[in-house]
């Protein structure tokens, strides 16, 4: 039962003695029995409320609260942020302190309000689910904080916390209204700037976007609307960020940035794009054209080869697949490439993020043309979307690419999506690559 595992977790906080612990850092957890992890979420009376699941890990978390909370809402170094990473990777040796948060896609221009160009929050408490096994953790900030405040502090948020309820039941949701930034005419023209012979000969690559804005009458729970997502892609990324009750960010992304256990790394080339058939045979035409498509093979080696350029100083030793394989999802199937690097010595997750974000799949190549004519061009702030989210501690970190993503907002749901524009990339064919990328997610709210 829920109430008996915070009432022993609490009474473990009544017992303990900072003395006998030397780190700033404290973590104290205890089993419980199976509970709806992202239910229990949706229940919960306070903010921020944050929830991960992995890709190929038997693993979700649900956290809620913050101990503490690194918010840079304007213009950050990345040298800043390696250095408050680093501080806090020295501040405890225990593997199960985790920092959940992200950083924006452009951390050179305005983000989003709330999220900032980067937020990492050390939760006050999670659940926690690895398998079949429920863990109730808390977290102690005695760094900044005094002890005995911290013990009562948690003691409080542990007192309130709810039991889960049902998700409320998927209703079909009411658009009133949509609109396109770029819409159809500018993305046609920005297409044909990008594979203009003078622009694409040094610049072979750009991934332009576009915000889709509905416009509802109604709430929109968005805890209900990553678990109906979830249920359509089980083989994605799934988590969400929400900092207060009035915006948050969601995504079922397939794409994962990197995963580093110690000094190894797995990180992947995924670019390519086409739609699921709707028969075994279809479906493997499909995919067996994607295969043999030089427009979307060339689009999958820049990648490939940029991301092994970017870990090549960082790593004893980078390989890659030779040659991408299919990987399926409900609506769309992309070109994938896995890549395996173990880095050097003393390398940290920041150095990381500054090679591999925003990767070729979200930016284009080379990185700064291509992100200056996004800068200039398409037309809206992206935030988050196509940003880096994951968590990070001393011994390991994930981060994934928030692509199929959405900020939901009251009176409106914002979608994103992106199509990698290279030569012989043609505008219309790539507007319904957009269109196919929001095809779940649109299915999701129309069909409830």
């Amino acid at each position: 039962m829920l109430s008996q595992a915070i009432s022993s977790l609490t009474d473990k906080l009544k017992q303990f003695n900072f003395q006998s612990h030397s780190d700033p850092i404290i973590q104290l957890s205890v089993s419980v029995k199976a509970i709806p992890v992202i239910a229990w979420l949706a229940a919960q009376p306070i903010y921020p409320r944050i929830y991960w699941k992995g890709r190929d890990t038997e693993e979700e978390v649900s956290a809620i609260g913050s101990c503490k909370d690194f918010f840079y809402e304007d213009a950050v170094d990345d040298n800043q942020l390696a250095m408050a990473y680093q501080e806090q990777r020295a501040l405890t040796n225990n593997q199960d302190v985790r920092y959940y948060g992200g950083v924006a896609f452009d951390r050179t221009t305005e983000s989003w309000p709330e999220f900032g160009r980067a937020r990492f929050v050390l939760p006050r408490v999670e659940l926690r689910r690895s398998g079949s096994e429920y863990k109730l953790l808390v977290n102690l900030n005695c760094q900044d904080n005094d002890k005995e405040n911290e013990r009562s502090q948690a003691i409080d948020c542990l007192t309130s916390l709810a039991s889960p309820a049902p998700l409320p039941p998927p209703n079909k949701v009411n658009l009133i209204g949509r609109s396109d930034r770029p819409d159809h005419y500018h993305w046609s023209e920005l297409v044909n700037k990008v594979t203009h012979p003078k622009f694409i000969k040094d610049t072979p690559k750009v991934v332009l976007s576009r915000l889709t804005q509905l416009e509802v009458n109604e709430v929109i729970n968005p805890w209900m609307l990553l678990a109906c997502w979830q249920g359509r892609n089980p083989t994605s990324f799934q988590f969400g960020f929400q900092f207060s009750p009035d915006s948050t960010f969601i995504s079922c992304t397939p794409e994962r940035l990197y995963r580093r256990r110690q000094r190894e790394l797995f990180t992947e080339a995924l670019a390519g794009t086409t739609t699921r058939g709707l028969t075994k045979e279809e479906d493997k035409m499909l995919a067996t054209q994607l295969l043999e498509d030089s427009k979307n093979s060339h689009e999958n080696q820049l990648v490939k080869e940029h991301i092994v350029d970017a870990l090549t100083p960082l790593s004893n030793y980078v390989g890659a697949e030779e040659s991408p394989k299919v990987f399926k999802l409900s609506h769309i199937q992309h070109l994938h490439r896995s890549i395996r690097a173990e880095l050097k010595p003393g390398v940290d997750d920041f150095q990381l993020l500054l090679a591999l974000h925003p990767t070729p799949a979200v930016g284009g190549l080379p990185k700064e043309p291509a992100m200056n004519f996004i800068r200039q061009r398409e037309g809206y702030t992206r935030g988050w979307y196509a940003g880096a989210c994951g968590y990070f501690n001393k011994y390991e970190s994930e981060f994934a690419v928030a692509i199929r993503s959405a900020l939901i907002e009251p009176g409106r749901i914002n979608l994103f999506a992106g199509a990698g524009i290279v030569s012989g990339s043609e505008p219309e064919a790539e507007w319904q690559e957009l269109e196919n990328k929001l095809t779940t997610i649109l299915s999701i709210l129309t069909e409830l």
